[in-house]
């Protein structure tokens, strides 16, 4: 029989030491193991990000499925103690516009530019015509809306009233301001002449004005300062490429708080990207150092110019392909490139000839076809 000896210490001696060193051994084997494998996946994925598509026509259909038609609704609306409502005036019609978004995750995420976004914030004209306009809005409500009114009778009183509505302070009573005067204009009696009646017979004036004046009921308006007016949006929705117009659902998220980084982040409702996008648009695979981007290279948009006009076909909406090349380098903020673009192509993807994302298309210039502007994508993560 073999006695295993104990240690005064309570540990084993130096042959069941031996014994246990195998599994060790085996332990130690497996985290080695463990961790090469989780880096050869991470390597392989990256490899595979980082393989060069080589082609327009590789990067189109790569990325098509994940390119996506903006519809944008928004309009004026109006709070008055706690009421809103949308105005339906003409000067307050409701807009539509167009852009272009990317997914980039699987949780609905679409980037795209912040005026796409928020357009009566695209431009310092833009914001200032959309700021006169409330102001207009405001005190036309407070020159026909009565205290009298009902908050739930809001809505209708304005509608049947509006063509009475003057935009004149009538508060303040000193003209300043962009008034829209809706009193008809009086003729004023030429000076000299003295005006003869052509009744013999005197009247008192003075009598009968302020007869006249007692029996019409004084009316309490609604101050300015309690009507509130902005606009805001009505409904965003996306179209994916190859759908019947079937228009998704979404809410806008983050936006760049930096007017210089036209970019924010939309995402459905259902925080889901549809089955059909089986590849968003790789974020961490995106071109970062905008210095090396250099006149005279690539420059590859996939986008909706012209928005549902062009995007529109007998077979469904389609995503259309434009390339260039990079026409400056990058002031630190923007890119220039001679991609042929308009309107509805804000927010979408600018690619290089290996399928990286480079930057966001914004904008261009009306006159010239082939002078446009992207955000570089290192700003991408400062919204996303």
């Amino acid at each position: 029989m073999k006695i295993r000896k104990i240690e005064p210490n309570g540990d084993l001696t130096a042959i069941d030491k031996k014994k246990r060193n195998p599994y060790k051994i085996a332990l130690f084997a497996i985290i080695i193991l463990s961790t090469a494998t989780f880096f050869g996946f991470k390597y392989s994925k990256n490899q595979a990000t980082n393989i060069c598509l080589d082609s327009d026509t590789k990067v189109y259909d790569t990325y098509k499925d994940a390119v996506v038609l903006v519809k944008h609704r928004y309009g004026y609306f109006a709070k008055i103690n706690g009421k809103e409502f949308q105005l339906t005036a003409e000067e307050a019609k409701e807009e539509t516009i167009y852009g272009t978004g990317f997914f980039v995750d699987k949780e609905g995420k679409i980037l795209t530019n912040s005026h796409v976004l928020q357009p009566w914030n695209s431009s310092n004209e833009e914001n200032e015509k959309v700021n006169t306009n409330i102001r207009n809005l405001t005190m036309k409500i407070a020159s026909i809306l009565t205290t009298d009114v009902s908050e739930d009778e809001y809505e209708s009183f304005i509608q049947r009233n509006w063509s009475v509505a003057s935009s004149y302070n009538r508060e303040e009573g000193d003209g300043e301001g962009d008034y829209e005067e809706s009193s008809e204009e009086t003729s004023e009696q030429p000076a000299g002449e003295e005006f003869v009646s052509s009744n013999d017979t005197e009247v008192d004036t003075t009598k009968a004005s302020t007869d006249i004046a007692a029996s019409i009921p004084i009316k309490e308006y609604v101050s300015k300062d309690d009507i509130e007016v902005y606009v805001k949006t009505v409904d965003i929705a996306i179209a994916l490429h190859n759908s019947e117009e079937e228009w998704l659902n979404c809410e806008i998220g983050k936006i760049s708080e930096d007017t210089n980084i036209d970019l924010g982040v939309l995402q459905l409702t259902d925080h889901q990207t549809p089955n059909s996008v089986t590849k968003f648009i790789d974020l961490e695979n995106a071109v970062e150092d905008d210095q090396s981007l250099t006149p005279g290279q690539k420059a590859i948009m996939i986008g909706y110019p012209l928005g549902i006009d062009l995007a529109k076909t007998n077979s469904g909406i389609k995503v259309q392909l434009y390339d260039g090349k990079i026409s400056k380098e990058s002031d630190e903020n923007k890119i220039q490139y001679s991609i042929t673009s308009t309107h509805g192509a804000s927010g979408a993807p600018v690619f290089n000839e290996c399928g990286q994302l480079i930057a966001v298309n914004f904008g261009g210039v009306d006159q010239v076809q082939g002078i446009n502007f992207g955000i570089v994508a290192k700003h991408i993560q400062s919204v996303y």
